[in-house]
């Protein structure tokens, strides 16, 4: 039978090896190439955040900026008189539309006057969110609001930024509000794109935001900005794997502009597609390689197989071996060369070896039956001689004869192996010499496959077996003992059960039957059985034994189906 092959092929190996190297210096060439790439890309996507934001921070710079002059030239204004105010406002509304209302409050916050073109406030405000009389008293000067609703007009609701500063001659007034449209900026900010997903928002130097593109996702809950670390930031541009983040002031004011924008969009997109023009230029020199190695080790690996190949013959079918020397390197030829020297050797010494081999396993059987032919006699002749002196003179004839019988069978003309039907008899024999000694304190019965009868056994194969059943499992009971022996088929093989009733054994007995070698006290019979049955068949064969304390115990004996004397010489 042939052995599973092991290892690999030098051929194999060899362009394993120049492929493996060349993959792995392509593959480190290619991830610093693309380390180096995606660190330039990340640092323009850096540099093109930073611009974008820093374009909205000017434009919202300014925006400011006009607010604050706006609100200096509405501070002049409320110091004139009443008439005069009146007409410097209205003025200034229609040179500013983007000015939806001028207010001023009195000291306790109540709405004295409402400036703003062909709009009257409600008679009734429910809620101004463009003035905190809380917040503008503990100002010390102008302050800005945080983009809101206007919510003093009637069906009018515009998106505002109120300025409100204090006023020292206002007619009455305490402060005056500025709710300049924010509509302008919001669009500009909406409009500000970082790539497909990056945007701006605005927040102040706390972090909360003062507007967001994404308003309403925000106060819906779907999405959500971390301002507080945001806040702790300086004004630069950051970036970690997935996300980059660019902070810059408004100046003169308490906002600050964030852009956001993704790394896998403005990066990650380009490193894909050179990604894939280095795997494809890879791809042609692994290709290459791979191509030129198996040539080279087609042309060295040949004269190797054919050797490899030969040697596999060889192991298959050593005898009818008939070995031609391989050609190749010189390494090769004296490697064959030396292998057929090893094939002539190797040949002889198998046929010394198998002719050997036959005359120690017909001494190995001799030996073996040796052993059993005294053990068996020393009990029976005990047996009779315990007859005579109890004066049991027709009992002892009739054990000589069942002596007699068992001889003759054993004997079997120097056969081994004698037929199933003899074995039985033989057997039988021995247990009515037993029934006398033992005074017939126990009974047998054989239930025996009439098929079987014609098939051939090691003789004295049930007789060990039953003596050791007699005298370890039922010499011990008070009750009557029982055996019972069983021959039937089993497939291919013929199995010989023996039970018996009697006191049983644990399995650490059961292994020391089984382990004992000839020349111990004990178990003999049993071990030799065994013995002989493995070296005349083979190690699948032999006996089996499971007992049960206060049970019994079964020895099952397995061997195969042979017709005739087939194996008596081989």
């Amino acid at each position: 039978m042939n052995r599973k092959r092991r290892g690999l092929p030098t051929t194999t190996i060899l362009v394993a090896v120049v492929v493996g190297v060349v993959a792995i210096i392509l593959c480190c060439c290619i991830l610093l190439f693309l380390n180096r790439y995606r660190s330039a890309m990340v640092l323009s996507a850096r540099t093109s955040t930073a611009q974008a934001v820093s374009q909205v921070s000017n434009t919202v710079g300014s925006y400011l900026q006009g607010m604050e002059q706006a609100m200096s030239q509405v501070e002049l204004a409320m110091g004139e008189e009443p008439d005069s105010r009146d007409r410097l406002l209205s003025s200034f509304l229609r040179f500013r539309p983007d000015v939806v209302a001028i207010t001023s409050y009195s000291e306790s916050g109540e709405l004295l006057d409402c400036w703003s073109l062909g709009r009257e406030p409600r008679e009734s405000i429910l809620q101004n969110l463009s003035f905190d009389p809380v917040r503008a008293q503990a100002s010390d000067g102008p302050y800005m609001t945080a983009p809101h609703v206007e919510s003093i007009f009637e069906n009018y609701y515009p998106w505002v930024v109120t300025m409100t500063a204090p006023l020292e001659a206002g007619g009455g007034a305490a402060w005056v509000s500025l709710d300049l449209s924010f509509s302008s900026i919001s669009s500009y900010i909406n409009n500000v794109g970082i790539g497909q997903r990056g945007y701006c928002f605005l927040m102040d130097r706390d972090g909360t935001i003062v507007y967001h593109p994404q308003q309403r996702l925000l106060y819906a809950g779907l999405k959500s900005e971390d301002t507080s670390s945001l806040a702790a930031l300086a004004d630069g541009t950051y970036a970690d794997d997935t996300v980059i983040y660019s902070l810059a002031g408004v100046a003169g004011d308490e906002w600050r502009v964030v852009g956001i924008s993704y790394v896998d969009e403005l990066v990650n997109q380009n490193v894909k597609a050179m990604l894939r023009l280095s795997v494809a230029m890879a791809a042609v020199i692994l290709a290459a390689s791979l191509l030129t190695s198996w040539l080279l080790s087609h042309l060295l690996g040949r004269p190797l197989r054919g050797l490899a190949a030969a040697m596999e013959r060889f192991e298959s079918d050593a005898d009818h071996f008939a070995y031609r020397p391989v050609g190749g390197t010189r390494e090769v030829r004296e490697l064959s060369s030396s292998f057929g020297h090893m094939v002539v050797r190797i040949q002889q010494l198998m046929s010394t070896v198998r002719e050997e081999e036959v005359n120690l396993r017909k001494t190995e059987l001799k030996a073996l039956q040796a052993q059993i032919n005294p053990h068996f006699l020393y009990n029976t002749l005990d047996s009779i001689a315990w007859m005579c002196e109890q004066g049991r003179s027709a009992d002892a004839v009739s054990m000589v004869h069942a002596l007699a019988r068992l001889f003759r069978i054993s004997i079997s003309r120097g056969h081994e192996l004698i037929p199933i039907a003899r074995e039985i008899e033989h057997a039988e024999s021995y247990l009515q010499i037993q029934k006398y000694r033992y005074k017939n304190r126990f009974t047998y019965e054989f239930l025996v496959d009439p098929d079987c009868l014609d098939y051939y056994c090691n003789k004295i194969t049930l007789q060990p077996i039953i003596e050791n059943a007699i005298t370890h499992g039922l010499e011990l009971m008070v009750d009557e003992g029982h055996i019972t022996v069983q021959i039937c088929q089993d497939g291919g093989d013929i199995l010989f059960r023996v039970r018996d009733n009697g006191v049983g054994m644990n399995q650490e007995q059961v292994d020391a039957i089984l382990a004992q070698r000839p020349g111990d006290n004990a178990g003999i019979g049993i071990r030799n059985v065994d013995d002989r049955l493995k070296i005349y068949f083979g190690r699948g064969y032999g006996l089996h034994i499971t007992s049960e304390l206060d049970v019994g115990t079964c020895v099952e004996i397995r061997m195969p189906k042979v017709r005739g004397d087939e194996h008596a010489e081989s």
